[in-house]
């Protein structure tokens, strides 16, 4: 078995490993993310004879986890994923491919194994982006936009009438301020997802993941697929491709 980890800008997630068959763990909040409980959790689990990590956030989580992973398993090895120019049938369309971040390019590597063909692969999480990969595995380039807590945010903190709500709201045409700010970060998401799709130029499967997937796909005019642990799966390829 091996502990797969994808350090979010939000989240921490992780799962186990048998191949590319996925355990998910329980997601950490960034916040709440203290070493003892690291220990905790990670302590009861059958050890691991690797681990692969994705980080997206600051190096002091990462280096926190690998303290941890060090203590309770001091000769386990460590591998951290970086985006690359070409791998895993994947060719990364950015002139600098390291840049592209690494939870976009595992995703790309899952999505090039586990839904061939042309894919649209988006991240509905702090930020959402929004990727696409032709028949070929050749990137075609991406987006990136807010998510949905941060144009939430960005209206509180760049006006003195909106306030910023958690609350969710019957969708469409608002009586009032807070529902109207609910339904128009929504529609703002769907629209740029919707947008992406409809310019490409030939039918793709769309993929969504992200702790906003599940609310952004009821919106969606087609249905998606959502496969919340596209980032570990391909953290998993990384892995195997290594034995």
């Amino acid at each position: 078995m091996n502990l797969l980890i994808d350090i979010g800008n939000t989240r921490l997630k992780w799962g186990m490993a048998n191949g590319y068959q996925i355990i998910a763990g329980q997601p950490l909040v960034h916040d709440q993310v203290v070493r003892h409980e690291l220990v905790n959790i990670w302590e009861k689990i059958f050890p691991p004879q690797r681990i692969a990590i994705a980080c997206v956030s600051a190096g002091q989580l990462l280096e926190q986890v690998r303290s941890v992973a060090l203590e309770l398993w001091p000769s386990v090895d460590i591998i951290l994923a970086k985006a690359q120019a070409q791998a895993f049938g994947v060719q990364n369309a950015y002139e600098n491919p390291e840049k592209l971040g690494v939870d976009r390019w595992l995703s790309l590597v899952a999505v090039r194994h586990f839904y061939p063909g042309p894919v649209c692969v988006i991240d509905c999480g702090t930020a959402i982006t929004v990727d696409v990969l032709d028949t070929y595995g050749k990137h075609q380039g991406g987006l990136i936009s807010p998510g949905l807590m941060l144009m939430k945010k960005s209206l509180s903190l760049g006006t003195e009438q909106l306030q910023f709500s958690e609350t969710h709201h019957a969708f469409g045409l608002a009586t009032n301020t807070a529902a109207a700010i609910y339904s128009g970060t929504l529609s703002a998401a769907v629209g740029l997802i919707e947008h992406v799709v409809a310019r490409q130029p030939e039918a793709m499967q769309v993929i969504l993941t992200g702790g906003d997937a599940q609310l952004i796909a009821e919106r969606l005019a087609f249905k998606p697929v959502i496969d919340t642990d596209i980032v570990l799966r391909g953290l998993s390829i990384i892995l195997k491709s290594n034995e």
